[in-house]
């Protein structure tokens, strides 16, 4: 996958997560979330799982390296056309530069990819960016589940019908 977009004057390479990033992906689990981090066990069972998609956004640092700056999760289950994105994670220093949508993109791209018509997730109560991302892009909010995250906050659960790819 080679999803390019620019950032702050830099292409940003979405593609899916090698076992190399492992490291950088439980850096970027600690810097983004404060409670519900995903373990180092369950990234590396997302890089492998033939179940799971994990994609990485990955940037050019200022000394040319390789800079993971965010990734997305997906679940899919055997003979179900709805996927789930169980995360999406963008590191602090690079919010508010269009990296969480880019990554969507590349979920739904994903989704369809492999046949599945819906896309399902769950976004903090509290996290009025992710919302507005969501709704902006077609999620429509279908059930509460209180309590659900370990702080105690309760999750929106969204969905959105998956269209055609747009090239």
């Amino acid at each position: 996958m080679n999803t390019l977009a620019p950032a702050r004057h830099a292409i940003v390479e979405v593609r899916p997560a090698a076992r190399d990033d492992l490291d950088a992906l439980v850096a970027l689990e600690d810097a983004a979330f404060s409670t519900d981090r995903a373990e180092r066990r369950a990234i590396r069972h997302a890089i492998r799982s033939p179940s799971m998609t994990l994609l990485v956004a990955v940037t050019e640092g200022e000394r040319g390296e390789p800079v993971l700056v965010g990734a997305a999760t997906l679940e899919r289950r055997r003979g179900s056309r709805r996927a789930r994105l169980s995360s999406i994670a963008v590191a602090p220093s690079r919010t508010g530069l269009g990296l969480g949508g880019l990554l969507l993109d590349a979920a739904e791209a994903d989704a369809r990819r492999h046949a599945c018509t819906h896309l399902r997730l769950e976004v903090r109560a509290d996290n009025s960016a992710g919302i507005r991302l969501y709704e902006r892009r077609g999620y429509r909010r279908f059930a509460v589940k209180p309590d659900y995250y370990e702080d105690g906050m309760e999750a929106w659960r969204y969905e959105k019908v998956l269209g055609e790819e747009t090239p």
